[in-house]
């Protein structure tokens, strides 16, 4: 399985006007593959959207596009609001998730952390050893490793109720000594954005 995580950056003003054109389009291309979650951001960088497309491989990502782009009503008409579009490519964990459709909660955190090269096997090691106690706390939604687009990536993404949860669950998971693994990997760089579901979207 791979996981495409599709980026839009819009001109702002104009996220709820491209949230609804895509959720009006939506079934024509739910007939090809299924939409695992679409986003847009609260905090980080903002007038953002962002949706999650799961395939079987590469060439079922492939023949689902190329399929979706013949039929009538999509892609959705929202081309004269994109900023910049960004796709990547991911493989999950073993231990992350299965993309199907559940009420998580309001508030998701992506969180994506570049390592040096050859440290993502360390990474899943040490995170297999304290993830399960770590989602007793609150739910994972996903957990992925880039493939193609920029390397080296590992994108985790965590469901909460609100922002006040998130703040309660993070403190908790320090002062319990759940959180974080240490890798032993080299941690290059970190980054997140707090984001809010789409009134479709199959994660909410």
């Amino acid at each position: 399985m791979i996981v495409e995580m599709r980026t839009y950056t819009l001109k702002p003003g104009t996220v709820a006007t491209v949230e609804e054109r895509f959720g009006q389009a939506l079934p024509a291309r739910l007939n090809f593959s299924k939409l695992a979650a679409l986003w847009h951001t609260e905090v980080g960088q903002l007038n953002q959207i962002i949706h999650v497309w799961p395939y079987d491989s590469l060439a079922h990502r492939e023949q689902a596009r190329a399929a979706a782009a013949k039929a009538v009503g999509w892609p959705p008409n929202i081309a004269e609001f994109i900023i910049e579009a960004k796709a990547e490519i991911f493989i999950p964990a073993p231990f992350s998730p299965p993309l199907a459709e559940r009420a998580l909660g309001n508030l998701y955190e992506i969180r994506t952390y570049t390592y040096e090269p050859g440290a993502i096997p360390t990474v899943i090691e040490r995170w297999s050893e304290k993830i399960e106690a770590r989602m007793k706390l609150s739910p994972l939604a996903g957990c992925w490793y880039s493939d193609l687009g920029a390397l080296n990536k590992w994108v985790h993404i965590w469901a909460y109720r609100d922002y006040a949860e998130r703040e309660r669950i993070r403190r908790e998971a320090i002062q319990q000594g759940i959180w974080p693994p240490r890798s032993g990997a080299g941690l290059v760089r970190q980054e997140n954005v707090l984001v809010v579901p789409a009134s479709f979207s199959p994660l909410h």
